[in-house]
């Protein structure tokens, strides 16, 4: 269950604690008091998408957290072993964090993990039931979202849309295969064509770049080996410079006993004309590499010719997207000619797909009629003390073609009156009557599921006088299972709650801001005399808000 809650910097709301208790927490305030802004926050915990427009004050980060009580830790450890987090005895600290620059964190146990994360735990500890979700009442997905929840269908859909969607997967592939050689049929000829110019040429990975290269350097003989002979030129030949500098060494050596220092320089100029004469060698043997080819090199331009023509036909940039290409009709002219084969194995391929994912998608019907049976009989009995004496009820699961869902398409029927037909909710009921449904529906989903909590939102609106009161029983009866937390303008409703929590409004010269505190006894007895009169000092009122409690 929900231990506490914690808000800051919120739209309205600067900073408010919440300790909620088990059982009925009862919620309640003025319009525009802030009880909607109050149930943004906590959805924000349960993955709903940030906004920075609800911070207040953009100085700082908007802080939403709870702690959440868990019941049976032991059902929750695979999770958080799975997530690498860290299990804080029986409880669970989900916080998210907005930042001013629209950065969003969130947190477990104040471990950083991302909102996939959050909103898988979130969803398993709270169901916060909407305004909004009395029309999805009358959507059939919805419906059968219902159905699979308490049929336990949810492990088995998942294997069931992997075999459906490689079912679709195995389809398209037929499809297009057998549109492509419908097409290629026409054009047969002209791939064929296309391909044996492609073969013709032969081309090799990387080619392209290498004759290049190549030709650049048969191009280039000629500037090549004329420096080449400008370098050897000093050092080759009659009176070269190698030779002048031999004899400056021998003279060097001769004067030994005349410079103390002759026979170093001498030493050092014999080093040097080591080193001059391997750098002749080396060029030298550069000088013999580039010798002019022009038929090697008229072979080479004529192949890079034939090369660019095809680039430039097939709108492609070098010679290993033409190799790409190539492979490609290979592939185009193979599929064609052997087109009738692998159609008939896809088709194969195809129909196993389907018949794995029927057999599956049946055994997924077959518990969605089990359940439905019987959920329409406890609909029945759950909605029966909220004044539907009347109510007949019937879940329609009707067989079609696969879809990501199963087979089936299910309608929730209702007639609220004798001798009336039964009809698809969304055409017969009235506000009210569809609150009831949905209270009935959330306490059934809720206390078969085991969540530890659920909040309901002015899930009464649109009822009154003794239906009002009896809804307020249907979720005290939920109480005593699973932890309620509801907002209501009703005060027979809120005369059952084991807490209540009151939201108002406070102004000052800057702002307006949003409270929250919790009752005491005669504070409870003058909000329900506020409800029900306009007055928290009407005497009527208050009598008949003792009159409430004592029932």
């Amino acid at each position: 269950m929900i231990k506490s809650l914690h808000i800051s910097n919120y739209a309205l709301i600067s900073n408010i604690d919440i300790d909620f208790t088990d059982g009925l927490n009862i919620i309640t305030g003025e319009t525009g008091a802030g009880k909607s802004i109050m149930l943004g926050a906590l959805s924000l915990l349960l993955g709903g998408r940030a906004d920075t427009k609800v911070i207040a004050d953009t100085a700082k980060k908007s802080v939403i957290e709870a702690c959440f009580a868990l019941e049976k830790p032991a059902d929750f450890a695979d999770f958080f072993a799975d997530n690498d987090l860290d299990m804080d005895g029986n409880l669970a600290i989900l916080r998210r964090e907005l930042s001013p620059n629209g950065r969003s964190r969130a947190f477990i146990n104040d471990s950083p993990v991302n909102l996939t994360v959050l909103r898988e735990l979130a969803m398993r500890l709270v169901d916060i039931h909407s305004q909004h979700q009395n029309l999805l009442l009358a959507d059939p997905a919805y419906q059968l979202q219902i159905i699979d929840n308490l049929a336990g269908n949810n492990e088995l859909l998942e294997t069931y849309r992997k075999h459906y969607y490689d079912y679709q997967a195995v389809l398209k592939k037929y499809s297009d295969t057998r549109d492509m050689i419908r097409r290629g049929r026409d054009e047969a000829d002209f791939i064929s064509y296309q391909l044996n110019e492609l073969n013709e040429l032969n081309l090799q990975p990387d080619e392209q770049a290498a004759l290049e290269q190549e030709r650049d350097a048969l191009s280039d003989v000629g500037r090549v080996r004329s420096l080449i002979s400008e370098v050897l030129s000093p050092m080759d030949g009659d009176d070269n410079a190698l030779d002048a500098l031999d004899v400056a060494a021998d003279s060097l050596r001769e004067l030994a006993d005349t410079i103390e220092d002759a026979d170093a320089l001498a030493s050092r100029l014999d080093a040097a004309l080591v080193e001059l004469r391997d750098i002749a060698e080396t060029v030298e043997g550069y000088g013999e590499e580039f010798i002019a080819d022009p038929q090697r090199l008229d072979e080479v331009e004529n192949r890079l010719g034939r090369i660019y023509s095809l680039e430039l036909k097939h709108h492609v940039d070098d010679s290993d997207a033409l190799i790409a290409l190539r492979d490609k009709l290979a592939m185009q002219l193979d599929t064609i000619e052997n087109g009738d084969r692998l159609l008939t194995t896809l088709e194969s391929e195809a129909r196993q797909a389907k018949k794995e994912a029927l057999i599956i998608a049946r055994r997924i019907s077959e518990a969605r009629q089990k359940c439905a049976d019987a959920f329409a009989e406890e609909l029945r009995a759950a909605a029966k003390p909220l004044g539907m004496n009347n109510l007949h009820c019937e879940i329609a699961l009707n067989s079609g073609k696969l879809t990501p869902t199963g087979i089936d398409r299910v309608d929730f029927l209702f007639a609220f009156n004798k001798n009336q037909e039964l009809m698809p909710v969304g055409q017969t009921a009235s506000g009210g009557e569809i609150s009831r449904i949905m209270l009935a529906v959330k306490a059934i989903v809720g206390e078969k599921m085991s969540l530890p909590s659920i909040i309901f939102d002015e899930i009464d609106t649109g009822v009154s006088g003794d239906v009002a009161s009896r809804m307020g029983e249907l979720m005290q009866m939920l109480s005593k299972k699973i932890q309620v937390i509801t907002i209501t303008h009703l005060p027979q409703v809120a005369a059952k709650g084991k807490s209540h929590f009151k939201v108002y409004k406070e102004d000052d010269e800057h702002t307006t801001t949003t409270h929250i505190r919790q009752l005491n006894s005669d504070e409870r007895v003058r909000e329900l005399a506020l409800m029900l009169s306009g007055s928290s000092d009407n005497q009527a009122a208050i009598a008949t808000a003792h009159t409430l409690f004592d029932k």
